[in-house]
């Protein structure tokens, strides 16, 4: 019933446990919605709906099947579709739909991007998709035949894979946990990792989701919305409390978001218990708060424009790292409402509060791959200036340089720029938190008094003196990210997400 009543809402078709008529809201009355998959189209030796994979190239690259002789089974489909087996091992599925994959004389797209406002061609083009769900998904070669509940695909690539359960029968998000820990053997191909980008478990209470298997260790992260400033999810008057899942996160337009802005497969250096560096592969994907903070400011900053402040509240360990770098990235491609041809910001400058550049926040950003070009760093005030005359995209510098960089960005008025303050409240203490008052109150003087309830300032007090006494540049954006959540510090922020 459960299973039913998602693919019902994701594709609009009536199935034999859940024939409810939709609301006019629910994403597949708008005709827009996913095609049911059948498990029988589901190839187990390359993991791919071939019947959904040739129905988009058919659609969108007729030449391409031509040329590679896919319309019919045979020897050069069965090549074709290992190539692309393969390429997906090595690269992930998310740079194997946004990159597409090249074989024999022929380059081919496997995805076609969401549209830029206003692009009707591409919008035609992104309508190509096909975004499809398929109940019961066999995906083992051995004799027991073991089925997921849901495998959703993108044009016949395998993107998410679901267990639900059913409080009704007295199962919960935890039994499908365990399902994935102990019945789903991490080594069969689909769950390899960068062949999806997460793992759902899912019952009508919460969403956890796991972005690669790994068997009894297989972590899980919480997808939930939050109730009451805690875990969980809000009371839902009008359906399931999870219902958010299937009705907003995975429409088509939001589900290309994830896949063009957010997942991706990423190397990370660890140290070893030898002492030795290597590099370890990992599966990103966001948190659904990292995916509603980013996008309400996204949202908010188109609307308001350029010269307010907001102020996030992520506490740490939560992945801010993350949701900084998601924000830097698709801030950059931000367009102006008054005018979608031109980007809204021309850099996006990152500012933290460590003297060494090689933090967290520059190797996350660092590492996705389609930000590299446009990314610098700099401590040296030389670099720095020019990173911001030349209208390098997104810089990442210390809070030591903010005065300066207020500074600049007065002088460069024509311009226009967003700043993405990291742990605005500053956890350190003692001498670093000295020099930094110190650093931080050129023109700010009396930034490292004591504030008046006694409380020893912080950064933020500094960085917030500083905004002040430079009458709040029109020309600058401020988002500021603290782990704090004092009503005074909320205050001094004139649009709190």
């Amino acid at each position: 019933w459960f299973e039913a009543r998602v693919v019902r809402s994701l594709t609009g078709v009536p199935q034999p446990e859940y024939s409810h008529e939709l609301a006019p809201t629910d994403f597949a009355a708008t005709h827009n919605g996913y095609v049911q998959g059948k498990p029988t189209d589901y190839n187990r030796d390359v993991a791919l709906d071939v019947a959904q994979l040739l129905a988009f190239l058919q659609a969108t690259q007729p030449k391409a099947v031509d040329t590679l002789e896919l319309a019919a089974e045979g020897i050069k489909r069965t090549q074709f579709l290992h190539r692309l087996q393969g390429e997906i091992t090595k690269r992930g599925v998310v740079d194997v739909l946004r990159k597409g994959v090249s074989h024999g004389p022929v380059h081919v797209d496997l995805y076609k991007l969401l549209p830029t406002p206003g692009n009707a061609s591409a919008a035609e083009n992104f309508g190509k998709n096909v975004f499809s769900v398929t109940r019961q998904l066999r995906y083992s070669n051995d004799e027991s035949q073991r089925a997921l509940d849901l495998g959703v695909f993108i044009n016949g690539l395998p993107v998410l894979t679901f267990e639900l359960k059913n409080s009704l029968t007295k199962q919960t998000v935890a039994d499908a946990i365990v399902q994935y820990q102990t019945d789903r053997n991490p080594h069969e191909l689909l769950f390899q990792l960068g062949r999806c980008v997460a793992h759902m478990a899912v019952d009508d209470a919460e969403v956890r989701f796991c972005p690669h298997l790994t068997g009894k260790t297989s972590w899980f992260l919480p997808f939930n919305q939050g109730w009451n400033s805690g875990a969980g999810n809000p009371p839902n008057p009008h359906g399931l409390k999870t219902d958010y899942l299937w009705k907003q996160v995975l429409t088509r337009e939001s589900l290309a978001n994830i896949i063009e802005s957010y997942a991706q497969v990423v190397e990370e250096e660890e140290t070893g218990a030898s002492g030795k560096k290597r590099k370890k592969r990992k599966q990103i994907f966001p948190r659904f708060h990292q995916l509603r903070t980013v996008r309400a400011l996204l949202r908010r900053a188109h609307n308001d424009g350029v010269g307010k402040r907001y102020l996030i509240q992520h506490s740490a360990g939560s992945g801010k790292s993350n949701t900084i770098a998601w924000l830097a990235h698709q801030l950059v491609e931000l367009r102006r409402k008054d005018d979608p041809m031109t980007a809204q910001f021309d850099s996006i400058i990152v500012i933290t509060d460590r003297r060494a550049l090689d933090t967290q926040i520059a190797r996350t950003i660092k590492r996705y791959d389609h930000v590299a070009s446009i990314f610098g760093h700099s401590e040296d005030a030389a670099e720095l200036r020019t990173f911001l005359r030349k209208g390098k995209k997104i810089i990442v510098t210390t809070v030591q340089k903010f005065p300066f960089i207020l500074d600049e960005l007065g002088d460069l008025g024509s311009k226009k720029f967003a700043l993405l303050i990291d742990e605005a409240h500053s956890s350190q203490g003692g001498k670093t938190t000295a020099k930094m008052h110190m650093a931080l109150s050129g023109s700010a003087a009396g930034a490292a008094d004591d504030d008046e309830d006694g409380a020893q300032p912080s950064v933020e007090d500094a960085i917030n003196q500083l905004i002040e006494s430079r009458k709040m540049l029109p020309n600058a954006s401020y988002f500021a990210f603290t782990a704090r959540s004092e009503e005074r510090r909320v205050g001094r922020v004139s649009s709190p997400v």
